[in-house]
């Protein structure tokens, strides 16, 4: 189950956090009461399977458990022997799960592996490493832990919280006024939550986004830009006040993810405000090692070319973690020439003074800044750079009594339409030319966009009993995915008493002119269409 995706979710989360609310509200928390609640969740979140192969689907629970103890075990065997020549080999092993996750699935087609926040939960454990490497973690307790790697409000999508801070309000034991006031802000920022991610940018996807995100144009892709920034920044700010709002519940004042970040002045003051937690983890763990180790080895001779460096492999790497494709790792690039620019523009102003502080100057900072970050987001969306086609695409995207709806797409004939089958009971019953028209296919690169089918489900489908479906391609015989499928469909007697009466009319008519034949022809019955042999002058 998806965390914080639906009302379901909240429905149970709500069962499971009502106990651990009244136990506060008595003065009776401890540490066990916290960790039950994590159980539970876990358990509810870890529901979902991950198909590592076709044949293979393991519950992402058994994976994310799995992964814990891995990590746990190089963590205490990194404490234990802590050398410098062991530190990236053990932060190589704890990357490769992660790695893993990414470039698996982009190497071979329907092979997954991880489970979802694999991400995040990277960060947690790489945080403990950098803090033993560093010389700040002297002994780690396994419950403090695996309770750090684990915590489940904050699991699948951060914030990225650093252990250090994490155990001191770990081992608080809260007082009963403590407690009202963590649930206090707990409530607040929860409903700031569903404000945000189920009503504004639920209006913002339905009524805007999905409207400018068909077809092309200078105005739609203007449209879809300011859409998705504003879409993304409310879905995932809702998102982080509903995970900050449980953690605090359960006594974890997690980090802040979000601080009015449109109102930036400068690139610099964005990534301040934007996805707080992650930015300063990437600029605590990769930029200042990164600078301290080439200032130590003077990798470079100019005075800021160590810092731009940093800069590129900071972001390169932020790319390549959102993602292997195109668009993840140009946003990277995007913004470390971003920063690369303002860095040497602010020094540049610094000694010239061109550019001042003053009101209107300030509004014009931010209204630039808004629009540098708006066309970064719209990199990040992908819409500028579509993936290729598939190679093929036979799939249904509708079915149900009345019709059947699809896609037959083959990028060795992007212009040619593709003949289908509707078979029905084992008999073919229809065929049709996949020609269809349709802007998100042409969107996508499927050739001339004409390559949707559609089907009418004849009306004596719709009886109430099973009867057996299935669509093929018709040059090769072969069915389309996950078909022929047993379905029933609802039974409407008022058709078929009007169908039915239809070919009573239309048998009594048939059997009326065949009478009236009779009489007119001698008493000899007329030759029907099918008693006419083929190659006879009435045939011909």
């Amino acid at each position: 189950m998806v965390p914080y995706a639906d009302f379901t979710y909240f429905g149970w989360l709500l069962y499971i956090l009502v106990p651990f609310i009244l136990a506060g509200l008595w003065g009776r928390l401890n540490k066990w009461w916290t960790l039950s609640v994590m159980a539970l969740v876990l358990v509810l979140q870890g529901t979902g399977t991950v198909a590592l192969r076709p044949d293979l689907h393991v519950r992402e629970l058994y994976l994310l458990l799995g992964y814990t103890v891995y990590q746990a075990v190089l963590a205490v065997v990194f404490l234990r022997w802590r050398r410098p020549a062991f530190f990236w080999p053990v932060m190589g092993l704890s990357i490769l799960p992660l790695a893993s996750a990414k470039v698996i699935p982009f190497l071979f087609a329907h092979t997954v592996f991880g489970f979802m926040g694999i991400s995040y939960v990277t960060f947690r454990s790489l945080d403990v490493l950098f803090s033993i490497q560093d010389g700040l973690l002297k002994q780690i307790s396994l419950q403090q832990y695996f309770a750090y790697i684990l915590f489940v409000p904050t699991l699948s999508s951060g914030p990225v919280d650093r252990f250090r801070r994490f155990v001191k309000d770990w081992e608080k034991i809260r007082t009963r006024a403590e407690f009202l006031d963590d649930l206090e802000f707990a409530v607040q920022r929860i409903a700031r939550g569903f404000l945000y991610k189920f009503i504004i940018a639920a209006l913002i996807k339905t009524y805007w986004m999905d409207n400018v995100s068909v077809g092309w144009g200078g105005c739609k892709l203007l449209g879809y830009m300011y859409a998705y920034t504003f879409y993304l920044f409310f879905d995932f700010a809702g998102y982080s006040a509903f995970a900050i709002g449980v953690a605090r519940i359960l006594g974890i004042h997690a980090p802040e993810n979000f601080d009015l970040p449109f109102l930036s002045k400068n690139i610099r003051d964005f990534w301040n405000r934007w996805h707080i937690s992650l930015s300063f983890w990437f600029r605590d763990h990769v930029y200042m090692r990164f600078l301290l180790a080439a200032s130590k080895a003077k990798w470079f001779k100019g005075k800021h070319t160590a810092s731009y460096v940093g800069l590129f492999v900071t972001f390169g790497l932020m790319g390549v973690w959102h993602g292997l494709t195109l668009h993840y790792i140009l946003y990277g690039i995007f913004h470390a020439g971003l920063l690369s620019g303002y860095d040497w523009f602010a020094r540049w102003n610094k000694e010239r003074k061109v550019w001042g502080n003053a009101p209107w100057q300030t509004g014009v900072d931010i209204l630039l800044t808004f629009h540098a970050i708006a066309f970064g987001l719209l990199l990040f969306s992908g819409r500028l750079t579509p993936p290729p086609p598939p190679e093929t695409d036979w799939r249904v995207e509708k079915i149900d009594g009345t019709e059947i709806l699809g896609v037959m797409w083959e990028r060795s004939s992007p212009k040619l339409p593709v003949k289908v089958y509707l078979v029905l009971d084992d008999a073919i019953v229809a065929e049709s030319n996949a020609d269809i028209f349709r802007q998100d296919l042409l969107d996508r690169g499927y050739g001339n966009g004409r390559h949707g089918f559609r089907f009418e489900m004849p009306w004596w489908v719709r009886d109430g009993r099973p009867h057996t479906v299935e669509l093929r391609h018709a040059a090769t015989g072969k069915p389309l995915k996950g078909y022929p499928q047993s379905m029933d469909f609802d039974r409407n007697d008022e058709e078929i008493e009007r169908e039915e009466a239809k070919m009573r009319k239309a048998q009594e008519a048939d059997a009326e002119a065949r009478e009236k034949a009779l009489k007119d022809g001698n008493g000899k019955e007329p030759a029907s269409q099918e008693a006419v042999k083929p190659g006879s002058s009435e045939g011909q």
